[in-house]
C-alpha cells in the first residue's frame, strides 16, 4: 500500500511564490511538487500555480506525519476542523501555550499522512481502505489544484486525516497499516495518571492482543508522547482489524476517548 513514507507539508500559496521558491524552502523540488500535486494536463498548465492553492510539499525526510504551514487568515479551529480533529489537541502536541495565538508559516504538526494514488483508485475505495470518510478526506483536501471527488491522478499525494479523540492522537502505525506481533505503538496522549490503555482486534471482534498499558512521558494537561510494542496474544481470524487506543474513566474504569484505526493482517 503506497503510504509516503517521507515528511510532506501541506502550504498554501502566497503572492509571489514559484514552485522553484517554495522547493527550495522546504528542500524539495518542482518535479516531486508538481508530481504530489499533479499539476498538468488538463489540471493546470504544467507548474502553474495561484495565490490560495494548497499544495502537498514532499521531502525526503523520514517522518510520515505531516506538517501544516499557517497561512495568513488561519487559526487553531479553522485548522482543526480541516483535519477533522480538536484544537485542543493540535494545540498540545505542537506545545503551542496560547491557541489564540498562531503566525503566518508556523510549521504544525497535524493528524495525517499522505498516499500516493495509483492507476484504479477511487475516493470511495479509498476511503474503505483506511476507514476514513469521504468528507474527512475532502475536507483534508480542499483548495488543492487536480482533487475532485469523481477524478483523482495516479502518483498524486492525497491527504487522509487520522482518527483522533479530543486527548488522543495515534501516529503509528498508521491506518491502513498491514501490522504483525511486534508492532510499534507511538503517539500523543493527554490522559489521567499518564496511563494509555490498548488492545487489537480482528473483524470478527476476536481480540488478537489483550488490554495492556503503557505511560505517557508527560501527565496531563500536557500532551505526552507514548511509544510500545504491541504483541499478539492469538492469531488473527480475518485480514481486517481494529487497534483500540483509549484511557480508562478513575470512576468506573470505563472507556474513555476512545480512538479506532482501522489495520490489516
Amino acid at each position: 500500500m503506497p503510504i509516503v513514507t517521507t515528511k510532506g507539508y501541506i502550504y498554501t500559496v502566497k503572492q509571489g511564490d514559484t514552485l522553484y521558491s517554495i522547493a527550495n524552502r522546504f528542500g524539495s523540488t518542482v518535479a516531486a511538487i508538481e508530481r504530489a500535486n499533479y499539476l498538468f494536463d488538463p489540471v493546470t498548465d504544467r507548474g502553474l500555480i495561484y495565490p490560495g492553492d494548497v499544495l502537498v510539499i514532499p521531502t525526503s525526510a523520514q517522518n510520515r506525519i505531516m506538517s501544516y504551514v499557517v497561512a495568513n487568515g488561519d487559526t487553531l479551529t479553522k485548522i482543526s476542523n480541516r483535519f477533522n480533529t480538536y484544537v485542543d489537541l493540535v494545540a498540545g502536541v505542537n506545545k503551542i501555550a496560547d491557541p489564540n495565538k498562531i503566525s503566518v508559516d508556523q510549521r504544525l504538526l497535524v493528524p495525517a499522512f499522505a498516499y500516493r494514488v495509483e492507476s484504479g483508485d477511487y475516493l470511495i475505495a479509498i476511503s474503505r481502505k483506511f476507514g476514513v470518510s469521504v468528507s474527512a478526506i475532502e475536507a483534508a483536501n480542499a483548495n488543492r489544484p487536480g482533487f475532485q471527488r469523481d477524478v483523482i491522478w495516479p502518483d498524486y499525494h492525497l491527504i487522509i486525516p487520522i482518527p483522533t479523540s479530543r486527548n488522543i492522537f495515534v501516529s503509528n502505525p498508521l491506518p491502513g497499516s498491514t501490522i504483525s506481533s511486534g508492532q510499534r505503538l507511538e503517539g500523543y496522549a493527554r490522559v489521567f495518571e499518564a496511563v494509555v490503555s490498548y488492545q487489537l482486534r480482528d473483524s470478527n471482534g476476536v481480540v488478537v492482543s489483550n488490554e495492556r498499558f503503557t505511560m505517557t512521558d508527560e501527565g496531563a494537561p500536557a500532551y505526552g508522547f507514548f511509544s510500545t510494542t504491541l504483541p499478539f496474544d492469538r492469531q488473527p481470524t480475518s485480514s481486517t482489524g481494529e487497534l483500540w487506543v483509549y484511557s480508562r474513566s478513575a470512576n468506573d474504569g470505563s472507556i474513555q476517548d476512545l480512538v479506532k484505526i482501522k489495520v490489516y493482517f
